[in-house]
Order: C-alpha cells, then sequence, then structure tokens
C-alpha cells in the first residue's frame, strides 16, 4: 500500500541498466536484457473455449445416449481380467466377458463370453453365450449357446439353440428349453 519513492537517480540507473540506448555505445548496453511484460491471465472461460473449442450441442447428445440399443452394448460391459476373482451377483450387463474367475449369479443380462482361460461358477440367465473356458452351474440360454472347441460346461444347461464345436465338452443336465426358444421364421433354417 506504501511505497518508498525511489529518488531520481535510482530510477535513472535502473532504466540504463535495463534499457539499452539505441546508438549501443558499449557492447554491454547492446546486449542487456530488456525486462518482459507481465501477461494478464486469461479468464476461466476463454482459456477453456482455446483448449477445447466450443461444446457442439450434438456432441453432448452422443456423449451419453438417453438409452443404449443394441448396437450400444458396449455401455454396460463388464470384463473380468486374467487372475481377477469376482464373486457376487451380477445384474443388467449387456456384455460379461470373462477372462479370470468369476463366482456369481448373472441375471437380466444380454451376453456373456468365457475365455479360453476363464472360469465361471455359479447360475447365468443369459440371451446367448458363448464359452471356450470353463462353465460350472446352471446356464439358461435363451437363444443361442456356443461352446468353442476349448469349452466345457458341466451342470444343468438348458439352451435355445446349440453349437459345439469339436473338442467342447458339456457334462450334466441338457436339455432343450422349449419356454425360453425365440420363435423364428420357418423360412431361416432355424
Amino acid at each position: 500500500m506504501f511505497r518508498r519513492k525511489k529518488d531520481e537517480s535510482e530510477e535513472s540507473k535502473a532504466a540504463d541498466a535495463v534499457e539499452p540506448t539505441m546508438g549501443g555505445d558499449t557492447e554491454a548496453e547492446a546486449i542487456a536484457p530488456r525486462p518482459f511484460p507481465r501477461p494478464t491471465p486469461p479468464s476461466p472461460g476463454a482459456l477453456a473455449r482455446s483448449v477445447a473449442g466450443p461444446i457442439a450441442p450434438s456432441a453432448a447428445r452422443t456423449a451419453v445416449p438417453a438409452r443404449a440399443t443394441s448396437d450400444q452394448v458396449e455401455g454396460r460391459k463388464l470384463i473380468v481380467g486374467r487372475e481377477i476373482v469376482l464373486s457376487g451377483q451380477i445384474t443388467s450387463c449387456e456384455r460379461l466377458v470373462v477372462e479370470g474367475r468369476v463366482e456369481a449369479s448373472l441375471s437380466d443380462s444380454r451376453f456373456i463370453e468365457i475365455a479360453e482361460n476363464g472360469v465361471f461358477k455359479g447360475m447365468a440367465e443369459i440371451e446367448n453365450a458363448e464359452i471356450a473356458g470353463t462353465f460350472e452351474g446352471t446356464l439358461t440360454v435363451r437363444q443361442k449357446l456356443w461352446i468353442r472347441s476349448t469349452g466345457k460346461v458341466t451342470g444343468t444347461v438348458r439352451y435355445g439353440k446349440i453349437e459345439i464345436e469339436e473338442g467342447g465338452q458339456v457334462a450334466g443336465e441338457v436339455q432343450v428349453d422349449a419356454s425360453k426358444l425365440v420363435k423364428t421364421d420357418a423360412n431361416d433354417g432355424g
């Protein structure tokens, strides 16, 4: 608030040391640094606009869809990675990928994929399933069950349609669940 006023001799010495003369009488005067003016900081709004640009209304709409469609199932995808163990209840998962070990009850879901080293123990009610690893428990697949050549399913299995590659294994109580079958057109071969 209060400053000590410099006398004129101090001000002139400071000015001479900072600003070289145009003629450059000495080499030191010619290469003396000039002070930089202090920049004024940008406002937060200006900074956000300069970095990201304006946000388009269409971009905001596509970032969070109001309701997921069958093409947008990636939004509710759960991946249980290798060496991960998950136990509990899983609901409303569009796609479950098991690369580790899951001991759970799975319901209200559309697709489960058990990778070659993946293990699922428990109960699953699902629309479609692709099993290349191990499933033990009760499995109800309303549409199609794919068992790959490395897949092994043990327990109670109900399915709408099934495809088993050579080498795939199924053991236990296995039945077509007519009440869960999805009705198909007679012309589509299924």
